[in-house]
Formats: C-alpha cells, structure tokens, sequence
C-alpha cells in the first residue's frame, strides 16, 4: 500500500506562488531535478487537481523530443508519462496520457486508491492538497523550501482549527539552497 504524500515547492514564509501566481522564483537546476526524478521513479500513481494536471499536459506528453531538452527534462517526461495519473475535476471532460478524471474526493476511495498501488502517491495542486488536508488524508510532506521571501502570495496553508503531528523523515540542502523538508505523520 502507498502513502498520500504532498510535493511542493514552497518559499521559506509559505508561499507556493507569489501574488502574481509566478513560480520563476523556483530554484530547478539538475541535481534537485534528478534527485525529484529518483523519488518519482518508484511512486505508483500520480495525483492532481484539473489546473495542474492541464499545466503538465501542456508540456510534459512530448518534452523529450525537444532537442534542448537536458537529461533530467527527458528522464522526468518518461516518468510522467508512464505513470497512472488521476486527475480530480467536476469540470473535466477527457483526458489523455493514462488518466482517470475522478470528480470527487471521497475519503474511502481515496484509501481504496492507495490500497491498489505498491509504491506512494504524489499528490499536487494547491486547491487539491487544501482538500486532502482537511479531509486529514495526507501521510507524508515533502516540502521544498526554496530561499526567497514572497511576502505575499498563495500560502500552501491555509488557517485550520485542526492540528496534524508530525515527525521529520529527511532534511537535504540542494547547491541552489533549497532545503527539503520530510515528514511523515506522527
């Protein structure tokens, strides 16, 4: 069985997109790219939310053939690419690319969903990840603190009268200073 485990780059005062909903403040050279690849290798399944899910349509069905493409950009396409993905959505109509558009979150599908996979679920999109938090169905956090104050922005989370304990699994400093921060529940 796998876990539930939100990624997301996030500045140090908890900002995943600046006020403009900008991500070029996000610090991807090749050794955080092939680390991420190496972790995504053995999940089972992908998860995300309709916006997210349509950024990496956008992109990542052909960014290998792309002749600038770097190795880590051609590694991770395969990666993407192979992997079952679900995409929650109410509006979605189709998707490509190994995917399952489900329309809600149900607590008891999402742990039947995790009984079917060996390897862990990757589980993006802000609006998606806020659901899963409330919802209390997230097992792990791999947050990746990249040095910059946004100031403002989109926070990845958001004020709850609910409190989630929690236990560090894995710290490591990246050369462009992003620290990543691992934890699992308590």
């Amino acid at each position: 069985m796998g876990n539930i485990v939100l990624t997301f780059g996030v500045s140090i005062d908890g900002y995943f997109e600046g006020p403009n909903r900008e991500i070029d403040w996000h610090l991807v050279d090749d050794e955080f790219h092939f680390y991420v690849n190496g972790v995504l290798r053995d999940y089972g399944a992908f998860l995300s939310g309709r916006i997210t899910h349509e950024l990496m349509v956008d992109y990542w069905p052909t960014a290998d053939r792309d002749p600038a493409a770097g190795a880590p950009t051609v590694e991770f396409a395969e990666i993407w690419r192979d992997k079952p993905k679900f995409v929650y959505s109410k509006t979605l109509d189709h998707a490509d690319w190994n995917t399952t558009i489900v329309r809600d979150v149900v607590p008891s599908e999402v742990r039947a969903l995790k009984q079917r996979f060996d390897g862990d679920l990757a589980l993006s999109g802000a609006d998606l990840a806020r659901t899963f938090i409330e919802l209390d169905l997230i097992d792990e956090y791999r947050l990746y603190m990249h040095p910059v104050v946004l100031g403002k922005g989109r926070p990845l989370f958001r004020p709850s009268d609910g409190q989630t304990s929690l236990r560090l699994v894995e710290t490591r400093t990246f050369g462009t200073g992003v620290v990543l921060l691992h934890y699992a529940r308590g």
